[in-house]
């Protein structure tokens, strides 16, 4: 059963599971030990700042906490012990911008406050009933007085809220340490896995998918994919917890004020269910056109000599704008969509709360439960609560590119590949038949039809025929870079399909018409870095084909640079590091897909005289168009349209005067004698 994608996250995620449960740990310390600060503020303000408004009691000494004030001492009531006698009740009024002094108790509790020739006439908010008192207006320094015993406990307060700022930066820091080493890790492993997948894939998924593309999924979409465990799982995580403890926290300090905040979170998962709806769609889009351009980048920097050569500079310009113009098209879909959905949105959101808690705080709809102190650890609490919201909307653009180039790498990662299989094979003699073998690269197209034919261990089989009648095919066939249709293909006996292919291929050799070299060195070409390649082999090799002398005298000798496809070689030059490549390893099988074809002749004829030595012992296939390269072939097979219509060789052939005579007689400019 097919995984879904979030699993699949899920799975890489769990393979570096304790630094991640690690980081979450401390950011869940971390998140306590932030939210404990509106707690600490709530008290300094309710405790130690507008606690001067609580009922005072006359002492009959200086003690601890006691105010001296006309010749007499005064505790605030909620220093004093539980059993600790208290004196006559005073009180310290704030009305307007001034602090007061009250001999006599206050009748009732709260309202308006005015100040009128030394009365204070206090006006009830739930009867209208008013009371007046004689007061004394407190100096500063006096005022000073009353407060100087909460200033040790602000001290502290203080203190403990800038120490748990510090835990905070402490514990945030190993978070995001942790969880972004965490997700650079599980890139690696992805990016590690797809890399190795793509070694395992058959060659014909390569021939509907450019290397452009297949580039982009490795790079760009794991990069994506990179930010959705540091950026993306890293606020949602924050969020969510930092959302759970302020709830918390809310209901402990007012469970009204915490019902009134509560609707937040459906609205959020309305919010996300909404965004990811519409933007799915465009970053699909937006990936898939990505891939494109990286494709065609690749193909035009490849092919830049061509586009030069026949002036398609403008006509390959307009189709890059093309599909840099539909790029940008969906990227600005997307980026109106992050601009309505995003933090703008979200202060909307938050102000319209303030306003109705504030409105109803006014209104008194609370009472005296909700005090200056609560409502302030409220706003804070709002505000320390938005901050995460805001993360959330602006990370759901960088979830969603995540998570379609995690469909996309995923994509990739799910096509049938083939088993690598552990250890060797002994080294097999090379006798091949073909037996009655068809082969169509797309469904009833045949390119091949009932092929037959036997080619001894040590014998030479050339391949001949126009473009297009089925030569290369064959080949392809023996390696199983592709697999037949019907009949079959028997190497010493056993049919290739019972071989493991990288086994098969390990006695093969093969040299192209246009041979591939590698950034690295000559040397490390011929061995492509196996170490069971040794100096002394590769020498050899270079030997064999007659190109040591050669490369001798490049500056650096063998370990000359060679950098990407060989670009500073020239074609024969790479062609001969392509022929050294393929001895070195020693092939059973040894095949030649027009592998002079882009030789000069003096080289052709080094390469000839050195490949009467090396066709022993070993099966060669050849393939080529210059057909005086293989009149000494063993078995010539001339194909058209996909079937074999002449077979023998050289001579044989000549005495038919058949299709291979006539191309013969072509090549040669008329000529008539065959030899």
């Amino acid at each position: 059963m097919k995984q879904t994608t979030g699993k699949r996250l899920f799975q890489y995620a769990m393979l570096y599971k304790k630094p991640i449960l690690l980081a979450l740990l401390l950011l869940v310390l971390a998140v306590s030990a932030e939210l404990a600060g509106p707690f600490i503020a709530k008290r300094m303000i309710d405790q130690n700042i507008l606690g001067i408004e609580k009922k005072w009691h006359e002492v009959s000494a200086e003690q601890p906490y006691a105010v001296h004030y006309k010749d007499k001492w005064y505790k605030r009531e909620d220093h004093f012990a539980a059993d600790e006698r208290k004196g006559a009740e005073v009180r310290v009024l704030q009305a307007a911008r001034q602090f007061y002094w009250l001999e006599v108790p206050l009748k009732f509790e709260g309202g308006k406050r005015v100040v009128t020739d030394g009365t204070m006439t206090v006006t009830s908010k739930d009867t209208g009933e008013q009371a007046a008192y004689p007061v004394t207006r407190l100096s500063s320094s006096e005022l000073y007085g009353f407060y100087k015993p909460e200033f040790p406990s602000l001290l502290t307060m203080a203190a403990l809220y800038f120490g748990l700022l510090l835990l905070v930066a402490v514990f945030t820091y190993g978070q995001r340490l942790m969880l972004q080493t965490s997700a650079n890790k599980i890139v690696r492993r992805m990016r590690n896995d797809i890399f190795a997948h793509t070694q395992r894939l058959p060659v014909n998924y390569y021939d509907n998918l450019s290397a452009g593309q297949v580039v982009s999924r490795i790079t760009n979409d794991t990069e994506a994919i990179r930010e959705l465990y540091v950026a993306v799982l890293a606020n949602f995580f924050t969020g969510i917890i930092y959302m759970a403890a302020i709830y918390g926290a809310l209901f402990l300090l007012d469970a009204r004020l915490a019902l009134i905040a509560l609707p937040l979170v459906p609205i959020l998962i309305v919010w996300i269910i909404v965004y990811r709806k519409f933007a799915a769609r465009y970053n699909r889009i937006i990936r898939t056109k990505l891939s494109e351009i990286n494709g065609m980048l690749n193909e035009s920097i490849q092919g830049m000599p061509i586009i030069q050569a026949f002036r398609r500079q403008e006509e390959t310009s307009k189709e890059f704008e093309s599909l840099n113009e539909h790029y940008y098209k969906y990227q600005n879909k997307l980026l109106s969509l992050n601009s309505i959905t995003s933090h703008n949105l979200v202060n909307v959101v938050r102000n319209l709360l303030f306003l109705i808690v504030i409105w109803l705080f006014w209104g008194d709809w609370f009472g005296t439960a909700v005090s200056v102190g609560v409502l302030y650890a409220f706003v804070d609490y709002m505000n320390r609560m938005f901050a995460p919201i805001v993360g959330i909307v602006n990370q759901l653009s960088n979830l969603e590119t995540a998570r379609v180039s995690a469909e996309r790498v995923f994509m990739l990662m799910d096509e049938e590949g083939i088993d690598v299989v552990p250890g060797t094979m002994e080294r097999y003699k090379g006798d091949v038949q073909f037996e009655r073998v068809s082969f169509a690269y797309k469904k009833d197209e045949y390119v091949l039809k009932n092929i037959n034919f036997h080619a001894k261990q040590g014998e030479t089989v050339a391949l001949v025929g126009h473009t297009g009648s089925g030569k290369s095919s064959i080949l392809n066939l023996l390696f199983r870079f592709y697999d037949i249709n019907e009949g079959r293909i028997v190497v010493d006996g056993t049919e290739v399909r019972d071989i493991p292919k990288q086994l098969l291929r390990q006695h093969m050799g093969i040299v192209l018409q246009d041979p591939f070299l590698f950034t690295g060195t000559i040397a490390s070409n011929v061995s492509l870095d196996n170490p069971a390649i040794s100096r002394e082999k590769i020498e050899q090799s270079l030997r064999d084909v007659g190109a040591y002398d050669m490369f001798s005298a490049l500056p650096g000798g063998i370990d000359a640079p060679v950098i990407e496809k060989g670009s500073t070689l020239s074609a024969g030059q790479r062609q001969l590091i392509s022929f050294a490549r393929a001895l070195a390893y020693d092939p059973a099988i040894l095949i030649l897909d027009e592998a002079t074809a882009s030789i000069d002749t003096e080289t052709e004829a080094i390469i000839q005289e050195a490949l009467d030595v090396l066709k022993k012992g070993r099966t060669t296939f050849v393939i080529a168009h210059r057909l005086s390269t293989i009149r000494a072939a063993d078995q010539i097979l001339v194909l058209d349209r996909g079937e074999i219509v002449e077979r023998g060789n050289h001579e044989q052939l000549m005495e038919h005067r058949g299709k291979y005579y006539a191309m013969y007689q072509l090549q040669q400019g008329g000529a008539t004698q065959p030899a």
